[in-house]
């Protein structure tokens, strides 16, 4: 659920269709979407052996260790863009702004904490052209804990 007033529009980012803007700044280090409502959580190999794997994968999102959530559903928190240097700060399902975030400002994360280990999203970072491949949990949690631990002044 987002905790700002926001609008899906066209994204910035090139070939990545819509996106979420925000409708009202947002400090740095504060909480722009909080988990909510999550039917289920799969295991890695459950994901797997859905009926339509292609779009239980296309919907899915590292919850934590090897659990997933997915969504065919497609809520709004779903048109949150990739950016390797993102907008907002996803960890352990909230996202937070990794900056004072204006008006109209597009709200993206890092889709490398979202991945499997080693999972490669079917399409490239939009600003390098580079691979966007998922982290370990581990080291998704160290770069996550670490951000935020820096977002909050500690």
């Amino acid at each position: 659920m987002f905790l700002s007033r926001y609008r899906i529009d066209a994204s910035t980012i090139a070939g990545a269709g819509r996106g979420v803007f925000l409708d009202e700044p947002v400090a740095r280090g504060r909480i722009v979407v909080a988990p909510d409502a999550i039917p289920r959580v799969y295991r890695w190999d459950e994901l797997l052996a859905l009926p339509d794997q292609d779009a239980a994968l296309a919907a899915s999102a590292r919850w934590f260790e090897d659990r997933f959530t997915s969504f065919p559903e497609w809520p709004d928190e779903c048109c949150i863009n990739h950016a390797f240097e993102p907008t907002g700060l996803l960890h352990l399902g909230f996202v937070f702004a990794a900056r004072d975030l204006a008006a109209g400002d597009e709200l993206t994360i890092d889709y490398r904490h979202l991945l499997a280990e080693g999972q490669e999203e079917s399409f490239r970072d939009g600003v390098s052209g580079e691979p966007i491949v998922g982290w370990s949990w581990q080291e998704s949690l160290a770069r996550s804990t670490r951000a935020l631990a820096a977002l909050q002044g500690l």
